[in-house]
């Protein structure tokens, strides 16, 4: 028989990093598999990639597509606070886990999830309807509390001893912290942050998107990160906030949409998505000129698709007018 593989959820944090030293101490050969995209902002990128490194773990990243938006549209279990499906998405996230464990020829796959540690998704009830409804029943290992829950088929086999795990429970993150001592582990990630779906401004936005368009694509989404974000009926209009954001806007911009900016003036980029109305070309330019530096009432605007060769002079919107169009 070959060396016994498995396949770690990976999110770079000291959970996952823990669950994947208990199963090395095992001689289980591990690889990690780490989801990016959109919603994550605190754990993603070269710092994942230090991590398996380190761990020495082969690690594939993997880009959430159009088949994670259609279901964070309609979770069948809910969001949380905001328009966090944590459930859904660990669903999700797992079933293209099991056909990657299937490809490489792991015999179970693991993550770090801590029972009672998240409120929606990793009290007890949960984690059995994720490791059912993934496909996982009976492979879906939780090396952090596995004493504390049934065991997997591997424990019942041999293949894991389950009295070498863990026991952990609850919030508190001094069970974890001492293990990492106990590993030798002194870099990993505070856990603050982590999925922009549970932040409010985030959330916010992208209901209104979801109200507004029926189809969209995970770059409409990602854009939702980006500068200030406001309404106008059926237009949709973002202004950047910095020399970073305003170029992230120009790469990010649909072929329809419109950009604006004011000329030999510090200022933002601005997006015009939806109808080019003469109200919505106003509005967007009065947007520009209201986050410029310009200190005149009215201001130079230049507009247009693929290239500004339009213009238009804007009147500065005042801050009540600025707030009624806000997301």
């Amino acid at each position: 028989m070959g060396q016994v593989k498995a396949l770690a959820m990976f999110s770079g944090g000291l959970d996952s990093l823990l669950a994947i030293k208990l199963i090395q101490k095992q001689g289980i050969e591990v690889e990690a598999l780490n989801f990016s995209g959109f919603f994550c902002f605190c754990k993603a990128g070269s710092g994942v990639a230090d991590s398996a490194k380190r761990l020495g773990v082969k690690l594939r990243t993997v880009e959430v597509d159009e088949r994670y938006l259609r279901m964070l549209r309609n979770p069948k279990h809910g969001y949380g606070r905001h328009m966090n499906p944590c459930v859904d998405c660990k669903i999700f996230m797992l079933k293209e886990a099991k056909k990657y464990a299937r490809e490489i020829g792991a015999s179970f796959v693991f993550t770090g999830e801590v029972l009672d540690e998240r409120p929606m998704s990793q009290h007890y009830p949960a984690l059995r309807v994720i490791e059912q409804e993934s496909g996982l029943k009976g492979r879906l290992l939780r090396p952090l509390s596995a004493r504390l829950l049934p065991a997997t088929i591997v424990q019942k086999k041999g293949v894991i001893d389950g009295a070498k795990l863990m026991a952990i429970r609850g919030r508190s993150r001094k069970p974890q912290i001492a293990l990492a001592r106990e590993f030798g582990v002194t870099s990993y990630p505070s856990p603050a942050g982590g999925c922009l779906l549970t932040e409010a401004e985030f959330a916010r936005r992208l209901r209104d998107l979801f109200q507004h368009r029926k189809r969209c694509s995970v770059v409409d989404v990602a854009l939702l990160r980006l500068g200030r974000h406001f309404r106008l009926g059926e237009n949709k209009i973002i202004v950047g906030r910095n020399e970073k954001e305003n170029k992230a806007l120009v790469a990010g911009k649909a072929g329809s949409d419109y950009v604006f900016e004011a000329p030999d003036i510090a200022g933002p980029i601005t997006l015009l998505q939806g109808r080019k109305t003469k109200k919505a070309i106003a509005v967007a330019a009065g947007l520009t000129a209201f986050y410029s530096d310009a200190k005149t009432e009215t201001v130079t605007v230049c507009y247009g698709g693929e290239k500004q060769d339009k213009t238009t002079t804007a009147k500065r919107l005042n801050k009540e007018e600025v707030e009624r169009l806000r997301i």
